[in-house]
């Protein structure tokens, strides 16, 4: 028996990196599992295909998280083949980087868009029959950078900001619904993102890290599991760091 047992998760931007991790995680936990995407069908679809091959419900479902019109089609089809979602986990996230003298409205808008909003809105659709099915977890996926600041990643860094009050706010306003919210914030994880970082400017960030190393998808994964299991009834309001001991 898994701890998440007839449970049905959404996890967004799900196709890869820490979101594909994620999704497996939650199956390997016994959920069935909803996966968001925007643009990569593909690797979405063979993550679902792994978590059929669990036993567990799994389907794939496209739409941009930052707009309002995509999310409530997305969101009526969920509930349509999977009833109510207990388990939301707000992971899909883009950047913009660049110094915020130099930085454009729309680089700023389109990050605080999906990395802000899109995680309100997601919520937002899905809290009603959650709160009706009497039990339910919103984790949202912040980042290190949201807590300490970043230099060419304001947008990023207030977003994910925004994002740590937003769950803070929404753990106090539904925990006397049986409902925690909480989030968890990344270090530097070995992904996409990271990939196309100088090799130098990692060497740093590792040399900076008391683990000295970047950390895993898996890691990411592991602590959304706990915080959406029964294990942590207990928790909300809470931002679990996993950073290697970057920022503490």
């Amino acid at each position: 028996m898994g701890v998440l047992d007839g449970k049905v998760c959404l996890v967004t931007g799900a196709s890869r990196g820490i979101g594909r991790a994620i999704a497996l995680a939650l199956a390997e936990a016994g959920g069935d599992v909803a996966l968001n995407y925007m643009t990569s069908r593909e690797p979405a679809e063979e993550v679902a295909g792994l978590i059929q091959a669990m036993g567990h419900r799994a389907k794939v479902y496209k739409a941009n998280v930052a707009n309002d019109e995509e999310n409530h089609v997305m969101v009526e089809q969920i509930l349509k083949d999977f009833g109510p979602v207990q388990v939301i986990v707000n992971n899909a996230g883009i950047t913009r980087d660049r110094s915020f003298a130099k930085m454009t409205y729309q680089m700023w808008h389109e990050v605080l868009e999906v990395d802000l909003t899109g995680p309100a809105l997601i919520t937002h659709a899905l809290l009603q029959p959650m709160m009706e099915s009497g039990w339910g977890r919103v984790i949202n996926i912040t980042s290190i950078v949201g807590e300490m600041g970043n230099f060419g990643q304001s947008n990023y860094a207030a977003a994910k900001g925004g994002l740590i009050a937003l769950t803070k706010t929404l753990a106090r306003e539904f925990a006397r619904k049986n409902i925690t919210v909480n989030a968890v914030a990344p270090g530097f994880i070995e992904t996409d993102m990271t990939s196309v970082v100088p090799g130098e400017a990692l060497e740093k960030v590792k040399s900076m890290t008391p683990v000295g190393r970047l950390g895993k998808p898996e890691e990411v994964a592991a602590a959304v599991v706990f915080l959406a299991s029964p294990h942590a009834s207990f928790i909300t309001g809470a931002v679990l760091d996993v950073n290697g001991g970057l920022y503490m």
